[in-house]
């Protein structure tokens, strides 16, 4: 299977530290939303034309390791991965780096639903795209 990935720049910002300078924990999921948008556009398939189809990926799970203090300044970089993906529910996988240094670790989980927010299948385009041309 082709590992599906892409790269996100992240500077952090004053706003999203704390009186130390340290980044908020709060702020690493905001970071792998960045992420993740980054790589479903990457893959042709950005979030506003998935909605557009009549789906949502919506959140339901999420884990964060925090390994090192993230601090005001720091130029980091996301890498985001596409993990599991079944005809409904798929992960992406997340680590954040500033230059060799692993800031953290993550995971979000997602089921896919109608725009009544039931539990509904991918379309085989969408799948195809997540997989990169593997059977889910």
């Amino acid at each position: 299977m082709t590992v599906l990935e892409s790269r996100s720049e992240v500077r952090v910002r004053y706003a999203e530290t704390d009186a130390m300078g340290v980044a908020h924990h709060a702020n690493y999921p905001v970071w792998f939303e960045v992420g993740r948008t980054d790589l479903m556009r990457q893959l042709g398939l950005p979030y506003t034309e998935v909605e557009a189809r009549g789906y949502y990926l919506m959140l339901s799970g999420l884990s964060v390791e925090y390994r090192r203090a993230a601090r005001y300044d720091d130029h980091l970089m996301l890498t985001t991965r596409v993990g599991q993906v079944r005809s409904r529910t798929l992960t992406f996988t997340y680590e954040l780096r500033r230059g060799d240094e692993l800031v953290a670790t993550g995971e979000t989980r997602h089921i896919a639903t109608d725009k009544n927010y039931r539990p509904a299948r991918l379309p085989g385009d969408v799948m195809e795209a997540l997989t990169g041309g593997a059977d889910g």
